[in-house]
């Protein structure tokens, strides 16, 4: 990739970049969100997730809800939770309570805004499964309260739960680490706690640990980024909110441009772009 000097503009502290939350979450929704369908369809299955298991499913940070969507079609009793992300929660809501869904999902599918208090009702049987998707070990800092959010639902769940993390695997398996790279690059250093960095071997065992969770197991799964063209690619990376510490000390031309030429390699002659990649996940057990 060409370096690019660009003048920099110091943002205020705490200043962050201007964006359409709610095109951005619909780019997650429509491009994004479904590079993961391999590790949610993984994890689903390792667990034999199912209304014949009787799963009762608490998905934290369940965001546009596809996670649930899919285990609600297994048959499953699925309740999400979302503090930081409600216009993809809205999304989440026309995906599993709207009309055409309604008439075929379970009556007990239930959305909201918060944490696992805020959905709890006093006649709620227990969880037993607890999910929290939303990969860790691609920014510094993004598993800060992930621990503290564990701990808090821990209390509606059964007695050895599984709870599942999800993360990136090792940098040199995910092609998409050299267009994420991007996002360290053009960062300030005053706002590196959030950009991207590469994934570490234990990030999700030092937060499992840190949730007072017991381990037991682990798996990786392919989940090749694959898009129509370079601007679905750019559309659906930004969604991810890795770029937003480069956008906020640059501009969001300049991003995208050094994105456009990282793309670049992994662009195919029909013009698609495909990128492998491997991602963990760890299961472990409420005490």
């Amino acid at each position: 990739m060409t370096p690019t000097l660009v003048q920099r503009h110091l943002p205020h502290p705490g200043r962050a970049p201007r964006v359409d939350l709610c095109a951005r979450a619909r780019d997650w929704a429509e491009i994004q969100e479904r590079m993961l369908v391999p590790l949610y369809e993984a994890v689903y299955e390792r667990l034999e997730v199912g209304e014949a298991a009787g799963t009762r499913l608490l998905g934290l940070g369940c965001g546009s809800g596809l996670a649930l969507l899919m285990a609600a079609s297994r048959g499953a009793a699925v309740t999400g939770v979302e503090a930081a992300a409600p216009e993809r929660l809205a999304l989440a809501r026309e995906r599993l309570q709207g009309e055409t869904w309604r008439t075929r999902a379970r009556g007990d599918t239930r959305l909201t805004e918060g944490g696992p208090g805020d959905a709890a009702e006093p006649d709620d049987p227990p969880y037993n499964l607890i999910t929290a998707f939303q990969p860790v070990g691609c920014m510094a800092g993004d598993s800060e309260g992930l621990g503290a959010l564990l701990e808090s639902a821990s209390p509606f769940a059964e007695r050895g739960t599984p709870v599942v993390l999800a993360g990136w695997g090792p940098p040199e398996r995910c092609a998409t680490s050299s267009v994420l790279r991007v996002a360290t690059k053009l960062a300030d250093p005053l706002r590196s706690a959030g950009s991207w960095r590469p994934a570490l071997r234990d990030d999700l065992e030092e937060v499992t640990h840190r949730a007072g969770l017991r381990p037991d197991g682990s798996g990786r799964v392919a989940c090749p980024f694959g898009y129509a063209d370079v601007d679905s690619a750019v559309r659906g990376l930004l969604s991810t909110g890795l770029f937003d510490a480069a956008i906020g000390a640059t501009d969001r031309s300049q991003v995208e441009k050094e994105m456009t030429e990282a793309l670049h390699p992994h662009q195919r002659q029909d013009g698609t772009v495909w990128m492998p990649n491997v991602f963990r996940y760890v299961i472990a057990r409420t005490p």
